[in-house]
């Protein structure tokens, strides 16, 4: 009886199939998630958010990879307009001269015709032939004037053939210049809204909150660059009239009346740009709606009878170089390194210019961005 109790305690106390599946599966999956637990790499960090100065530094020099951009495409449609002009003017010349070799050709056809029609120059049998020595000399003579009229009719033929391949041969190069600088255009357009649409993607990204602050730390920046310019204009101020006071004590009629030839021109330049205020920038626009930097200078100038060159690139080569301490209004300012920005210096450490997308022509410190060269038209 005992031995059957035992039987049974150790029958009901072994695990059946069932049971000891599942503790081999929960084993199992213990090990599995310790094992994975213990080799597992962390999970990447998310990148920190820049901060609310970094992302104005970020569209700032967007802004400005975007001007210098602007300016490469300004310089690219000015060659492409010029090489446009150049071509049309060739194509011209290749049709007139054309039609004056198609009339050459005409000609020369009834030369043709005529002596088919006679059956040639028989002047020695006409000779032998004739019944009046008066009328062979005439018909003789009459051959003679048309012969030489045929003479000049091939060889001016000949000479327009010449003209006409070589006038064929220079537009067909100038055509493949232009198809060159038309990709460079095209290339220089891609460029500059690439960088603007970099910098108004870095815009949009802000929330609302984060838009303020970047108001606020641009106003702070504006008003930094405001007491700078004021500091110079103290010391303009101050230069201007010792220079004031030793011309009065030289009396330096020459130099004075020079100095307001000079100032015309310059406060004509001015006055235009001040009408040009609140106007949007435009990347390649020279007026009268809106401009960017150079098409401003340069539409300021052309009011005041001056003419310049469309780019920075080139405008800053014209007139005399002066130094930053030399200011005077109505001269040009050019910044950054690569001269890629200009503006009006209207005195007192201000300007006014055209800035970037998004902005207006408006008035500014020249201590804004870093000073490159100054040049007086």
């Amino acid at each position: 009886m005992a031995t059957h109790r035992k039987a049974r305690t150790a029958l009901l106390s072994t695990p059946g199939p069932r049971a000891a599946v599942g503790i081999t599966t929960a084993a199992l999956a213990t090990v599995t998630l310790l094992s994975e637990s213990a080799s597992a790499t962390p999970a990447p960090a998310k990148p920190a958010q820049p901060s609310i100065s970094e992302v104005k530094k970020q569209v700032d020099t967007l802004d400005q990879q975007a001007e210098a951009a602007t300016q490469k495409y300004d310089q690219a449609q000015e060659q492409t307009d010029r090489q446009n002009t150049k071509v049309n003017k060739l194509l011209a010349q290749v049709a007139r001269k054309t039609q004056q070799l198609n009339d050459s050709r005409r000609v020369l056809g009834e030369f043709a015709a005529a002596q088919y029609r006679s059956g040639g120059d028989l002047t020695t049998s006409r000779y032998l032939l004739s019944g009046d020595p008066q009328d062979l000399a005439d018909e003789v003579h009459l051959t003679d004037v048309m012969g030489k009229r045929e003479h000049a009719a091939v060889e001016a033929y000949q000479t327009q053939q010449v003209a006409v391949t070589q006038q064929r041969v220079e537009a067909a190069k100038s055509l493949a210049t232009l198809t060159a600088q038309q990709g460079v255009l095209k290339s220089a357009k891609q460029d500059v809204q690439t960088k603007l649409g970099a910098a108004q993607k870095l815009l949009n990204s802000l929330n609302a909150q984060e838009k303020k602050r970047l108001a606020q730390l641009q106003a702070q920046q504006e008003a930094a660059a405001k007491a700078k310019a004021e500091k110079l204009a103290a010391q303009e101020k101050a230069k201007q009239a010792a220079a004031a006071k030793a011309a009065a004590a030289a009396s330096a009629t020459t130099t004075t009346t020079t100095s307001t030839a000079g100032s015309t021109a310059a406060e004509q330049a001015i006055a235009f740009a001040r009408k040009q205020l609140g106007k949007p920038y435009v990347w390649g626009a020279t007026g009268p709606d809106s401009y960017d930097c150079s098409g401003l200078t340069q539409a300021a100038y052309k009011a005041a009878g001056i003419d310049l060159p469309r780019t920075t690139y080139d405008q800053v080569n014209v007139g005399t170089r002066v130094a930053e301490s030399d200011l005077q209004p109505g001269d040009l300012i050019f910044f950054y390194s690569d001269v890629s920005h200009v503006g009006l210096y209207i005195g007192d450490g201000e300007m006014i210019h055209a800035p970037h997308t998004g902005t207006v022509v408006k008035i500014a410190p020249i201590t804004e961005m870093p000073f490159y060269a100054a040049v007086r038209p």
